[in-house]
Formats: C-alpha cells, sequence, structure tokens
C-alpha cells in the first residue's frame, strides 16, 4: 500500500462516516439487499458528497483494492459489497431535484425509486422507472431499466439526459450527447462498468395518476390468461403496461383468507392514458379468466411502485434467472406452466414483462442497451429467510430458466436480473453492442478498477 493510500490518509480526505470492523455498526453498515452475499469489507465509506467519492475511488486504486460500488444495494449478485476491499456507499447522495418547468429531474447517485418517485409526482411528473421503489435509480438506469411505463416512453436510460461521473482516475466527467458521447452512450445500459455516477439529469414525463393494479386468476386459467393477455398486448394501446406472473396468493385484504398461499397466475396493470378509456382498455385482461380477487382502480402512479415491497423486505436470500424472448410462443407454454405451477412461497416468481412500444423506437446501437428487438423480458427469482432453504428454492429457479430458455430465441437477458453465475453471458446479454462498450471501457477504465459488475472487459 502506497503512503498515499493509508487509512488515516482515506480519513483526512473524506467527509462522510468511515466504518471498518472495529466501529460500532460495521455489520449494519456492511448488509445488503440479498443475504446471500455475507461480506466483509475493509472499509465503508459512506459518501456524502462527490469529493468523498474522488478520494474513495483513488483511495482503492492507489491501495489495489476491490472497489464494490453501492447505490440501492439491490444487486442479486451482491455486487454492491467485497471482502476485504472498499464499499463506496452512495446512499447519502439521495437528492431530488425538480425542475417542473423544462420536465427535468436532477438525480443523486444514491436516490431509491420511491424517492424520485415521491420528488416528481408533486409536479404530476415521472420517470418510466422499475417496479419496486426500493430499488437503486443508479443501478436500474446503468442497465437499462424496464417498468409500467416502458411500452409509452422507453427504457429509463432513454429518459437520461446527461450524467456526472467520477472515473477511474478520480477526476469528475460529464456525459451526455454533446459532451464525452461515447461515455454517454455507454451508460445508456453498460452498467457500472465505466464510473461512478454521482448524479443523473432526467427528462420527465406527464405521470401523475394511473388507473391499474393486481388481478389475480386461477392458477388453471394460466394458459388461456397468458395467450390473452400476449396476444392483447400487439395492438394495445402503448399507455397499457401489464406483466404476467406466476405467484402465490400473497396475504392482501382483496384476495379471500382462505386463498392466501394458494399458487396462483396474475396480471399487474397500469393505464397511463385518459381514465376515461380504462375501463375499455383493462376489460379484455380483466376477463381473461376466472378472477379470485383484483384491486384495480385509480391511483397515484407511486403507490403502484410501492405496491409490493412489503413482499420483498431486505436480508432475505435471492436467486435469480433471466432471459429475453422474441416471443411467448404457444409451443413455450407449456414449460411456463409447468413450473410456475410450482412457485415456492409467496415472496418468490416467475414474471414476463412487454418490451414493445416505445423501446422499440429507439435504434438497436443508439444506446448501449444491446437488446431492443427483443419482445419480453423474463425473470424468475426465488425468495426465501431459511439459509437451509437454498438448494430447494435455487433448484426450482434453476429448472424453470432450463425448462424456457430454448424457446426463447434470443441470445442474452437483462443485466440487471442476472446473477453472479452469469458473467459467461456477458458478450451475448449486450449483442452487437458488446465490442463498442469494450473500446469505451478501455478509454475510460484501461485497468478494470470497476469490474464488481457485468463486467465488460477492456478492449486490447
Amino acid at each position: 500500500m502506497s503512503p498515499a493510500a493509508t487509512m488515516e490518509s482515506l480519513r483526512k480526505r473524506v467527509r462522510g462516516p468511515i466504518i471498518t470492523a472495529d466501529d460500532e455498526g460495521y455489520d449494519q453498515a456492511r448488509a445488503v439487499y440479498n443475504a446471500m452475499h455475507d461480506r466483509h469489507p475493509r472499509v465503508i465509506v459512506q459518501a456524502l458528497d462527490e469529493a468523498d467519492v474522488m478520494a474513495s475511488v483513488n483511495f482503492a486504486r492507489e491501495a489495489g483494492l476491490e472497489l464494490a460500488v453501492r447505490g440501492g444495494g439491490h444487486s442479486a449478485p451482491g455486487y454492491g459489497t467485497c471482502d476485504d476491499g472498499v464499499v463506496l456507499d452512495l446512499r447519502a447522495i439521495r437528492n431530488v431535484r425538480v425542475d417542473p418547468q423544462a420536465r427535468t429531474a436532477r438525480v443523486g447517485g444514491g436516490a431509491k425509486l420511491g424517492e424520485l418517485d415521491h420528488a416528481t409526482h408533486a409536479y404530476g411528473l415521472a420517470v418510466p422507472a422499475g417496479f419496486v421503489s426500493t430499488t437503486g435509480v443508479g443501478g436500474l438506469t446503468l442497465g437499462g431499466g424496464i417498468g409500467y411505463l416502458n411500452r409509452r416512453f422507453g427504457l429509463t436510460c432513454d429518459s437520461l439526459l446527461s450524467a456526472d461521473v467520477i472515473t477511474a482516475q478520480g477526476r469528475r466527467v460529464t456525459a451526455s450527447r454533446d459532451e464525452n458521447a461515447d461515455l454517454f452512450w455507454a451508460l445508456r445500459g453498460g452498467g457500472g462498468n465505466f464510473g461512478v455516477v454521482t448524479s443523473f439529469d432526467f427528462e420527465l414525463q406527464p405521470v401523475k395518476d394511473i388507473v391499474g393494479g393486481p388481478i389475480v386468476f386461477e392458477l388453471d386459467a394460466a394458459a388461456d390468461v397468458l395467450r390473452t393477455w400476449r396476444d392483447y398486448l400487439r395492438e394495445a394501446p402503448r399507455e397499457l403496461g401489464a406483466f404476467f406472473g406466476f405467484h402465490r396468493a400473497p396475504p392482501l385484504p382483496f384476495i379471500p383468507e382462505e386463498r392466501q398461499g394458494d399458487n396462483v397466475c396474475l396480471l399487474v396493470t397500469c393505464w397511463s392514458g385518459d381514465p376515461d378509456e380504462a375501463q375499455a382498455v383493462l376489460e379484455p385482461l380483466q376477463t381473461a379468466g376466472p378472477v379470485i380477487g383484483q384491486h384495480v382502480g385509480p391511483m397515484p402512479y407511486p403507490a403502484l411502485q410501492g405496491a409490493f415491497d412489503a413482499l420483498l423486505p431486505p436480508g432475505c436470500y435471492s436467486y435469480w434467472k433471466s432471459d429475453f424472448a422474441l416471443d411467448v410462443a404457444d409451443d413455450a407454454v407449456p414449460a411456463h406452466l409447468e413450473h410456475g405451477a410450482l412457485v415456492p412461497n409467496v415472496q418468490s416468481a416467475a414474471h414476463i414483462y412487454p418490451l414493445g412500444g416505445a423501446v422499440r423506437d429507439v435504434g438497436p446501437e443508439e444506446t448501449a442497451f444491446g437488446s431492443r428487438d427483443a419482445e419480453f423480458a423474463i425473470n424468475i427469482v426465488g425468495f426465501w429467510t431459511d439459509p437451509a432453504d437454498t438448494e430447494t428454492f435455487r433448484s426450482w429457479v434453476r429448472g424453470y430458466y432450463d425448462a424456457v430458455h430454448p424457446f426463447a430465441g434470443f441470445e442474452g437477458g437483462y443485466t440487471n436480473f442476472m446473477d453472479v453465475e452469469d458473467q459467461a453471458r456477458v458478450r451475448e446479454n449486450y449483442g452487437g453492442t458488446y465490442d463498442r462498450l469494450a473500446r469505451v471501457k478501455a478509454e475510460w477504465d484501461p485497468d478494470n478498477l470497476f469490474h464488481l459488475n457485468q463486467n465488460i472487459a477492456p478492449a486490447r
């Protein structure tokens, strides 16, 4: 370790809390959302500003230590933490400033979706982003950003106007269409490979209240519901967002108590158009099969974003598999039905998200997100609380994935839903954009300091 990279030098350069194993609160500070990753960093820096971020990046580089960047902390593979390295925790940098006249928002790199939604909703505006309000804005955006509003407004990264980035050399640069355009291109889907984003500038969209919510169907109707949903979305207005899922019925008031915990299928809907048109638009989905219970109606957009937070608390164990798909073809439906009927608990699920509409309006190489041709994203995730159950849940996720993957018709999957074992899929996940990403990586991070991610190796 160089003299400039001692722990004492770090303390002198950083304003925010610096926590090591000798400090009270270390175990709380090192914990991440997924309890599968019980790691022990050498130091956790809870950065308060860009100067803290610069100092932390420089310290990790000079000391030759692993550097993990934590935003929301939701990373399924645990990339927001590491053993015997530096965790750069951005969660105190969570400011959101809305300019309602320009319809833009400046968002700190550690903000969560719920904080962004709260700030923008007051002005009747929103960023198309995600399904769970505790998700980090940074990780979601850098990986592309799938959510309820995609069909109308595109991916989260499509609303990105600029970003402030701390590079591997500890410098701050701004990336936009007009400044460091290659870096800006890479940030829109290329993940955390290129630096630490301390601030995002987003274009905002006119969304305040929506009409939607979950519709829970009998499991026996899953084939009909799945096909109805799939076919309807091909012609439905872009203002309709809706995903299909296999679940166990949650303990919510609109589900009869005797049915709670049963294996079911569902649709979660979000109509962001004229509320007077909602009934006609949603009716084909509400009548797709026998309904056990539903909670569909007008609500603030942030209410839908946070509707399922309580079912997915931090500290659970989780394991994920993901694919993009060109279609949910009829010959794939039996595989979905077989494994979707085996969802092992209320927290686990298999979801199929639509990616059409405005997502397809952006050219396949206009951003680093390399899967614009995909029509659907499939996400299979197990959540559990007892480590003794790990193999049971991993087996269900893997079995489901192995059964449906041959029908995807598409090589890659969504990097934000990939687990640690999916590093081998990084090239196929980016498809035609990978080689350009590797060249940008070589320019901005030639020594691969930022490698705790779905990693893109620098081009040689």
